[in-house]
């Protein structure tokens, strides 16, 4: 069971702890509110849950989730700088989102409480009787009507078996049988004649959930035939009817011809009257068939079909029955219903979860682009990969998607319901990179947490750790990886006891391993440890027919975080693109697209070439200078000598700055520091 500390007792923590309090699964061991009268404080409070002022005597009690539900960023701050590292701290911009979500499906369910009693009231104003039994005969519904023609009240009909309240009804054959019954004749036990349409209740996989009879007095119908009633009173009565449901509703006749629909409809399809009525009944449908004329072609009641309506094309699922008068077809019956607002309430749940399950791989197989041989071997590569325990090493250049692949490994294998760890070996300071790895004992150095700490590899137990730039590690840590991946044990900082772990190691690295090998920066053994199973992920420019897809998703994309609505790219740009170099690959694609969409006009749907920035010539011209007396002299030497005197240019272009220096190297401040005491470079005395 998590243990959950709820910061922040307003409206959006009070929805938490009313949602959290009702679960298993979690645990809310303390309310935190600066204002005593808040509401949340008094909930808890009712459920004996401990309440506080500060949070700040609860952070260390082994929380394992913080709901920060104040709206406070400084809070928010703080709370993510005092926690535990193994604490998940969820910001008050997803409490307020649940908080939304909870008012919106109150709403939701307003509005089908309505939808109920405005049935409900057509339902009991209606001439006919109406009975409904369950599949085990016993009546759930009747209607005022039946009340009136049965004489009974509602109370001494409902709950009871239906043969005992109308001996000689039909209504058990037709639970049996699964047939529906038009228009049979029935004397009641008070001595009236009745007409009655018995019909099965049937849902989409063929259960049986019960029956219905819908019924009419015949001295009534022939009363009113010999007041000789207007008819035209009684449709006007239908018309208001269901002129009045908060469903939309059409009616056609046999021909497929609009007759009749109501405001909802219009409301939900922006059709008017005289947009239906006397057309048919494909007018309304901008994608999908018509079910009206499926239903006129087979005479039976067709249910639940999805499709598009109207010129908003708005998604609705659609219920039809036919209408038979005397034994004839004389029409049909549709009843629409809006799904969009469910679907947004969906959508809105999957984002929520989607923040939740942020340490989580991302990716699968399925989001990688790409139909090329080269990536398909790379794919079928990683499959076999992620089928084996075996520790996977991902080649390639920088911006080829190696992390992607990464994801994707751990979703494909038998670990994906644990913990994805990703760790960049480049981005973490040499000095905390052990500890940050393999953790710590409790004093093992000056700010150690008391108790220690776990480290990367311990929270990855049972999942995966991917450790990107594997080759920016130094010759240390490179002899304690290569003991973790030997005897599948870490020691902590401090620490003298082995700790054994089940963990998948996937490493990635844009480095030439061999060449560093040769300088030895990299060590042999760790490297045939690692290469076991090496995938290569090529570069953009060898698999330049991807790059249509590529552009394609990534149009998407960008669409969709910029709410955009681009179509696709033009030839003549896709021909532009085709021939630069990509030497940032996938990752300067996306860039290049992106900027081209930024600065497109609102309503342009295609990329043209106008709109993409300048790009340089296809292949990148590096003139070389190697030292002139480069005689018998090893390749080796030669490429160490130019790569010394390189770094000495750059390094005085940027004012001996080395952070500048090592950005335009495009290499990480650590490798930069290794190579100028390998070669012995320094800023110069100038005093």
């Amino acid at each position: 069971m998590k243990r959950v500390l709820i910061v922040g007792a307003g409206k959006g923590g009070s929805v938490l702890l009313n949602i959290l309090n009702a679960t298993q699964t979690m645990n809310v061991v303390a309310v935190i509110d600066t204002n005593l009268s808040a509401p949340g404080l008094e909930m808890a409070k009712k459920w004996d849950i401990p309440v506080s002022q500060s949070w700040k005597g609860w952070v260390d009690k082994d929380i394992d989730i913080i709901i920060e539900a104040t709206g406070n960023e400084h809070v928010l701050e703080e709370l993510l700088e005092r926690r535990e590292r193994k604490t998940v701290v969820i910001p008050g911009t997803v409490a307020y989102i649940i908080s939304e979500l909870f008012d919106e499906k109150q709403e939701l369910l307003e509005k089908i409480e309505l939808q109920m009693q405005n049935q409900n009231l057509i339902l009991n104003n209606i001439r006919d009787g109406m009975i409904v039994v369950n599949y085990h005969g016993i009546i759930t519904f009747v209607n005022k009507s039946a009340e009136t023609i049965i004489d009974l009240a509602k109370s001494d009909l409902e709950g009871e078996r239906i043969e005992n309240i109308i001996l000689n009804t039909r209504l058990p054959e037709v639970l049996k049988s699964r047939r529906r019954e038009i228009n049979q004749k029935l004397t009641l036990e008070n001595g009236k004649q009745i007409i009655a349409t018995r019909i099965p209740i049937i849902c989409a996989d063929n259960r049986l959930l019960g029956a219905f009879a819908v019924f009419k007095d015949i001295t009534e119908v022939v009363h009113l035939a010999e007041e000789n009633t207007d008819l035209k009173e009684i449709k006007t009565m239908l018309e208001a009817i269901i002129h009045s449901s908060d469903e939309a509703i059409s009616v056609v006749d046999e021909q497929g011809l609009g007759l009749m629909i109501n405001p909802a409809y219009t409301k939900i399809t922006g059709l008017a009257e005289t947009d239906v009525i006397g057309k048919p009944a494909t007018t309304d449908i901008s994608e999908g068939e018509s079910v009206h004329m499926r239903v006129l072609q087979t005479r039976r009641a067709v249910r639940g079909v999805l499709m598009k309506v109207g010129p908003n094309k708005k998604e609705v699922y659609v219920n039809v029955a036919p209408v038979i008068v005397d034994g004839k077809l004389k029409g049909s019956v549709g009843v629409l219903h809006d799904i969009s607002e469910v679907q947004s309430l969906t959508n809105e749940l999957k984002r929520a979860r989607q923040i939740i399950r942020n340490l989580e791989a991302k990716y699968t197989f399925a989001d990688i682009i790409g139909t090329s041989p080269e990536m398909k071997i790379a794919l079928e590569q990683a499959k076999v990969g992620a089928r084996t325990p075996a520790t996977v090493l991902l080649r390639g250049a920088s911006g080829t998607g190696k992390e992607l692949f990464a994801h994707a490994i751990h979703n494909e294998s038998d670990r994906k319901h644990y913990k994805f760890i990703r760790v960049n070996c480049a981005a973490i300071a040499e000095s905390i990179l052990e500890s940050e790895l393999f953790g710590y004992e409790e004093g093992a150095f000056t700010g150690a947490k008391r108790g220690g700490k776990k480290g990367l590899f311990e929270e990855a137990d049972n999942g995966s750790i991917f450790l990107d730039e594997i080759g920016e590690l130094s010759l240390h840590m490179q002899a304690k990886l290569l003991r973790v991946l030997q005897e599948n044990e870490i020691v902590r900082v401090g620490g003298t006891t082995p700790i054994t772990i089940n963990v998948r190691v996937i490493t990635a690295t844009h480095v030439n391993l061999e060449k560093a090998i040769m300088a030895k920066t990299f060590r042999e053994d760790l490297y045939y440890r690692l290469n076991r199973l090496p995938i290569f992920i090529p570069p953009l420019r060898d698999r330049l027919s991807d790059l249509p897809l590529l552009a394609k998703h990534i149009i998407t994309k960008i669409n969709q975080d910029y709410g955009r609505d681009v179509q696709h790219i033009s030839e003549e740009a896709l021909a532009i693109l085709k021939n630069y170099h990509w030497s940032g690959n996938i990752r300067e694609l996306e860039n290049v697209i992106g900027r081209a969409m930024i600065y497109m006009g609102i309503h342009e749907k295609v990329i043209q070439q106008s709109h993409l920035p300048n790009l340089t010539s296809a292949v990148p011209d590096h003139t070389f200078s190697f030292p002139a007396k480069a005689n018998h002299q090893s390749l080796q030497h030669v490429i160490e000598q130019y790569e010394k005197n390189y770094i000495q240019q750059v390094y005085e272009r940027n004012d001996y700055n080395k952070t500048k220096t090592a950005k335009e190297l495009q290499i990480s401040i650590r490798n930069l520091y290794y190579k100028m005491e390998k070669y012995q470079l320094a800023k110069p005395d100038l005093q």
